[in-house]
């Protein structure tokens, strides 16, 4: 199956039935179900801290939200999620919608890496906190080492750890310059560096819009890159493999 083998494009504005239905259906149904899974995962964490049921809990918010988008999901090379038990996961960022997707199509536990300016908005921040995902600020040399750090500790303990690799949400579609911070992890925990390529997921909803623009969407997990061996000085060599990883699982070779 080929996954958007041309440049992504901003879809062209919605008719006027679609925005009525994005407007007064689809976000006010995003909205009631973030708050209620949100309020569960809240209360389910002042009983157990382990973040199990937690997780459960974000990945079925997760794939009602996806619902809710009017969208399809199919997840290629499922095969390569599980070779390892640890392993630090990193996709492309496209969209908000990225992480219900992300949630939706990884059946483990695992904790993200993910922007700080997430943390204050109310139930997703909440949850955010209490599950234990780990906030990163980029624009911070001092306060992302310190969350590098608090990252390391989840891997060691034994936790995947999923990252976007960019920083942040591409405004065009097409890959950003990656941060080296997944790179790092991976060799100084010592476990695979595993790439994932999203696509439809910026079609969604695109960067500056309000509106779902539903369609197909795709994870495609690739081949797990070994890090054994390897020093940090390579982090910046590891992360252009991993760069170069994503692209070809966007952009497939045509048989």
């Amino acid at each position: 199956m080929s996954l958007h083998a041309a440049p992504p494009r901003r879809p062209q504005p919605l008719p006027r039935l679609y925005r009525w239905r994005t407007n007064m259906l689809q976000a006010p149904l995003f909205f009631l179900f973030t708050g209620a899974f949100g309020s569960v995962s809240l209360f389910a964490s002042l009983f157990e801290k382990h973040g199990r049921i937690q997780h459960r809990i974000a990945q079925s918010w997760a794939r009602a939200c996806i619902w809710v988008s009017g969208s399809r999901l199919t997840v290629h090379g499922a095969e390569n999620l599980q070779k390892h038990p640890v392993a630090v996961y990193a996709a492309n960022h496209t969209s908000y919608m990225d992480t219900p997707v992300v949630f939706a199509a990884l059946p483990f536990q695992f904790r993200i890496l993910a922007k700080k300016e997430l943390w204050p908005i109310p139930f997703i921040g909440w949850h955010l906190n209490r599950s234990g995902q780990i906030p990163i600020d980029v624009d911070n040399p001092r306060a992302s080492l310190s969350s590098l750090t608090a990252a390391s500790k989840t891997l060691r303990a034994g936790m995947p750890l999923f990252v976007f690799p960019e920083g942040g949400r591409t405004p065009t579609g097409h890959l950003q310059p990656f941060l080296n911070g997944a790179a790092y992890l991976a060799i100084r925990a010592q476990v695979p560096l595993v790439p994932i390529a999203l696509s439809g997921v910026y079609d969604l909803l695109p960067m500056g819009t309000r509106h779902f623009y539903p369609g197909q969407l795709t994870l495609t997990i690739g081949e797990p890159i070994s890090t054994t061996g390897l020093a940090l000085r390579q982090a910046d060599a590891l992360t252009q493999q991993l760069r170069s990883a994503i692209e070809s699982l966007q952009h497939p070779t045509q048989p």
